[in-house]
C-alpha cells in the first residue's frame, strides 16, 4: 500500500509522522472518510467541501487547494489500484512544540490513505443491529462543535466503549437536553407512519454526506422527510430504524435498549433506500481510471 504524505508516496511500513505533530499530541486536525465504488470516488466534492469547512472552523490553513486535494485523492486510489474501497483524508496542524499553542506549528500535514473498511459484520446488514443508549452525551455546540470533523473523537470513543460494555456494536448518544443526537459514528433515522425522521443538526448530529444523500433519495421517492427533535420514546415507538454513514452505508436497527423496533426485522423503507443508495453508487462519482 502507498500512503500520500505531504506530496510524496511512502510504503505502508515507512509512512510516518513526527511525534511532535499536534494531530498526535492534541488531536488538532481534521479528517474525512470517503468511499470509492466501481472505480469512482463517491461524493468527493461534498467531502472536500466539508473538509475545508472544518478547517475554517479551527483556523487551519490547508496547504493545498481544493482542486489539488481532489486530484491527489483520485491519484492515491489509482496508485493503490482501488476500485471499491475507503479513503481516509487527514489534515493535521503539523509539527510543533510540546505546548498547546498552534502558532508553533509552521506547516499542516496532508495524509491520504486508500484501503478497505468493514465497520460491522456482514450479517448485521441482513438481520439488523441491536443498539443501546449510553450515558456519555454528545459534545455541546459551545464546546467542540459536532459539525467539526476533528481528530479528537474521544467523546465518540467513550460512547463506543459503553456500547461494547453493554454487548452492542453501536450506541445512541443524546445531547445535554436529552434529545437524540446521533450514534458514535453514524447518523440515525426512524420511519414512522410512512414518514422519514432524523435529528436536526442543531441536536448535535454531524452534517453527514450519506445522511443528506438518503434524505434526497427519500424525497425523490415521495417520502415525507423531517428533522424534529427526537426522544428515546420516539425511537422505541418507530416502525423502522436505521443508521447511515460513509463507512457504514445504511445499517438496519431492530432493537434499541431492549425494545424491538417494528417487526424486529429490517423494514421495507430501509430496504428500499438501501437499494436506491447502492444503485446511485454504481453510476455517480469522480472517475479514478479514465
Amino acid at each position: 500500500m502507498k500512503i500520500f504524505i505531504d506530496g510524496k508516496y511512502y510504503d505502508e511500513r515507512n509512512a510516518k509522522i513526527s511525534v511532535f505533530d499536534h494531530g498526535l499530541l492534541y488531536g488538532d486536525g481534521i479528517f474525512e472518510g470517503i468511499r470509492a465504488y466501481h472505480g469512482r470516488v463517491f461524493k468527493l466534492k461534498e467531502h472536500i467541501d466539508r473538509l475545508f469547512y472544518s478547517a475554517k472552523a479551527i483556523l487551519l490553513e490547508i496547504p493545498m487547494s481544493s482542486a489539488q486535494i481532489t486530484r491527489a485523492t483520485v491519484e492515491v486510489c489509482r496508485e493503490n489500484k482501488i476500485r471499491d474501497g475507503y479513503i481516509r483524508l487527514v489534515v493535521t496542524r503539523g509539527v510543533g512544540t510540546l505546548g498547546l499553542n498552534p502558532k508553533s506549528c509552521k506547516r499542516p500535514s496532508v495524509i491520504i490513505i486508500a484501503d478497505k473498511i468493514q465497520l460491522y459484520p456482514a450479517g448485521v446488514y441482513q438481520r439488523g443491529l441491536d443498539i443501546i443508549t449510553v450515558p456519555t452525551t454528545r459534545n455541546l455546540h459551545s464546546a467542540l462543535n459536532p459539525a467539526i470533523k476533528s481528530l479528537n473523537y474521544l467523546n465518540n470513543i467513550l460512547a463506543k466503549i459503553e456500547a461494547n460494555n453493554g454487548g452492542c456494536e453501536e450506541a445512541v448518544m443524546l445531547n445535554a437536553e436529552g434529545f437524540v443526537a446521533e450514534c458514535t459514528g453514524d447518523n440515525l433515522f426512524i420511519v414512522k407512519n410512512g414518514a422519514l425522521l432524523t435529528p436536526p443538526l442543531s441536536a448535535g448530529a454531524l452534517y453527514g454526506i450519506t445522511r443528506r444523500t438518503v434524505m434526497e433519495l427519500a424525497e425523490e421517492s415521495g417520502l415525507k422527510v423531517s428533522e424534529p427533535n427526537l426522544t428515546r420514546y420516539d425511537l422505541f415507538s418507530a416502525d423502522e430504524c436505521f443508521l447511515t454513514g460513509t463507512g457504514a452505508e445504511i445499517v438496519p436497527v431492530v432493537k434499541i435498549d431492549g425494545r424491538v423496533i417494528g417487526t424486529g426485522k429490517p423494514g421495507r423503507v430501509t430496504r428500499r433506500l438501501e437499494d436506491e443508495y447502492h444503485a446511485l453508487t454504481k453510476v455517480s462519482g469522480e472517475p479514478i481510471y479514465k
